[in-house]
This record gives C-alpha cells, sequence and structure tokens, in this order.
C-alpha cells in the first residue's frame, strides 16, 4: 500500500490498508489504557486482514495482543474461541502444528468450563476443530474420537439435516480414508454431500468444495468414472455462481486433467492442465504453489505421450 493506491478509491480502500490501520492503531495506544477493548478489536481487524494477506508473522503479532487483552479482561466463551481459531490457522500455515493444537485444545477447555455437559454450538466447532488439528498432525484415532463427539453434539442441537454435521461427516469420512477403509468414508461423504444437497440445494457455492474432495476419494479408489463425474458437476456448479475465473475453476480444471491422463486420454488430459494453468496465471500469480502443482501434472501427461524432453523442462519448471 502507497499514496497512490490509497488515492485511487479512499472510501472503499480505508477499511482493508493495513498502513491506515496501524496508524489509527497507534493513536488508540496513545489516548487509551492499554488494555482497552477498542485496541484490542482494532489488534483483531489488522491480524485478520495480515492473514488474508498471507503476512503470518504480523497477524500472528496482532492476534496474540488482541487475546492477551481479552484474557486481561476475563476472556472465555465465543469471542475468545473466534481468536484462537483464527491464531490457530495463522500456526497452521506456519507450519507450527503443535502450537496450533495447543491454543484449540486450550479453548476446548475453557468452553467446557462454561458451559459444563451442555450440548452447546461453540463447544461442538471447538471439538471439530482440535479434531482438524490432530488428523493434520496425522493422530487418525484422537481425531475421529473428537469428531464423533463433535457429530453427536451437532445431531442434539440440530438434528441430522445441517450443514454443521454434514462438515463434520466430511471430516470423519477423510480420516476412515487414512485408515484405509476408504469405502467406508465415501459413503460418509456421499451422506455429507447428501445433507448439503438438501441445505443448501444443488447449486450452491458450497456444494463445490465437497464435490471436489469426493472426487479425489473417489480417485485414490481407482473408480475414476465416478470421480469425473463429480468433477464436473462440481466445475459446471462453479461456473455458474462465479462466471468470472477463479481459482476453485483451475482446482476442478486440474483434476479432470488428471483424471484424463490416468484414462490414457493425453490429450484431453493437456487442454484441460493447460486451462488450469491459464486460470492460475490469473488468479493467484505465476509463482504460485498451484501453478506449481499443475506444471508437474503436465510434465506427468507429456512423459505419458512419450514427450520426454518436453516433460523434462515441465518437471524444472514446476519444482
Amino acid at each position: 500500500c502507497d499514496t497512490e493506491c490509497q488515492a485511487a478509491s479512499w472510501r472503499e480502500h480505508r477499511d482493508v490498508c493495513t498502513v491506515h490501520l496501524e496508524k489509527k492503531l497507534e493513536r488508540h495506544r496513545g489516548r487509551l489504557e492499554e488494555n482497552d477493548p477498542v485496541i484490542e478489536q482494532a489488534c483483531v481487524e489488522l491480524g485478520h486482514l495480515y492473514l488474508t494477506q498471507d503476512r503470518l508473522g504480523l497477524a500472528e503479532e496482532r492476534l496474540e495482543e488482541a487475546l492477551r487483552i481479552l484474557r486481561c479482561d476475563g476472556g472465555g466463551g465465543s469471542e475468545e474461541f473466534g481468536l484462537v481459531s483464527l491464531l490457530a490457522v495463522v500456526y497452521g500455515k506456519q507450519g507450527r502444528l503443535d502450537d496450533a493444537l495447543r491454543v484449540h485444545r486450550r479453548s476446548l477447555r475453557e468452553l467446557r468450563r462454561v458451559h459444563g455437559d451442555e450440548h452447546h454450538e461453540d463447544v461442538a466447532t471447538a471439538l471439530t476443530t482440535v479434531g482438524i488439528s490432530l488428523y493434520n498432525m496425522g493422530q487418525y484415532a484422537e481425531a475421529m474420537a473428537k469428531y464423533e463427539e463433535a457429530h453427536e453434539m451437532f445431531v442434539g442441537l440440530h438434528g441430522e439435516e445441517h450443514e454443521d454435521v454434514a462438515e463434520v461427516l466430511g471430516n470423519m469420512a477423510l480420516v476412515l480414508g487414512n485408515q484405509g477403509r476408504g469405502a467406508e468414508g465415501l459413503a460418509m461423504q456421499e451422506k455429507a454431500l447428501d445433507i448439503k444437497r438438501r441445505t443448501f440445494g444443488s447449486d450452491d457455492r458450497d456444494i463445490a468444495q465437497p464435490l471436489l474432495s469426493l472426487g479425489k476419494s473417489y480417485v485414490n479408489q481407482g473408480m475414476l468414472d465416478e470421480a469425473l463425474a463429480r468433477y464436473e458437476e462440481g466445475l459446471g456448479i462453479v461456473r455458474r455462481v462465479h462466471p468470472e475465473r477463479n481459482v476453485m475453476e483451475g482446482m476442478f480444471l486440474q483434476n479432470i486433467g488428471e483424471v484424463f491422463s490416468d484414462q490414457g486420454r493425453h490429450e484431453d488430459a493437456l487442454a484441460w492442465l493447460k486451462k488450469a494453468h491459464r486460470i492460475y496465471r490469473k488468479t493467484v500469480g505465476p509463482e504460485s504453489a498451484e501453478v506449481n502443482h499443475v506444471t508437474l501434472s503436465i510434465a506427468v501427461a507429456l512423459r505419458r505421450q512419450g514427450k520426454v524432453e518436453e516433460a523434462m523442462e515441465k518437471y524444472e519448471d514446476g519444482l
């Protein structure tokens, strides 16, 4: 952000301008007590913005300050849980999985203290986030225990037909897949998807991500036609909901291309993978991980065609 950037459209820009918001925070520090809630809120706002910009060190600094102020004022409840969840995302992106698990567990303990044995939305969500942290660390049995407890709580709160129930079922399915129980995982993913279809409708943006995950699970089971059907359905939804080019469209195109490659449809594979490559370059940039990953997929497709020299060039680009 610079003066030119700010001048372009200041009315819209000032709410997301970290330079402006940092100056505003310093003014608050000069006139308020150290632990004033206004300073806490300013730190939360900045921490969230830094996170969206992948400026993880600054995000961590501001969110930890906000959490410290909140706890000085008593803390606990939904507000602390929301802050901890943001901070855990930062730790996860930094590869600090132990720290992410630590703050999630502390938040869960605090919520259990506040709500006791009562079924409560925040407790169920906290159980899910602890489960996700355990899953990311490869502790699948422990993750499943947390997911099952969250599932029971969500069902008690909302009944079977609810998006939160579907979400935790999807997480449980991932655990099953990693435990070598792929068929059970697929059945659970299909169940979660059916709940979301009934909850949101068949053409909602919240259906696209489950279709992508389900397609990948079918690929892992060697069921390529079923995977392709899910990817094509998801691609159609993304294009209707987001007619502009976006990352999710690129992800569906890439996965469709990879299925074509596995099916021996090499020309189709290259065409779809190159489309994904162009979209990634436009949306997330030429140096992004997405561009690197799809470049490696293009290399595989070229190698399978016997175009070894071209494939080697792409491998080098991707790596």
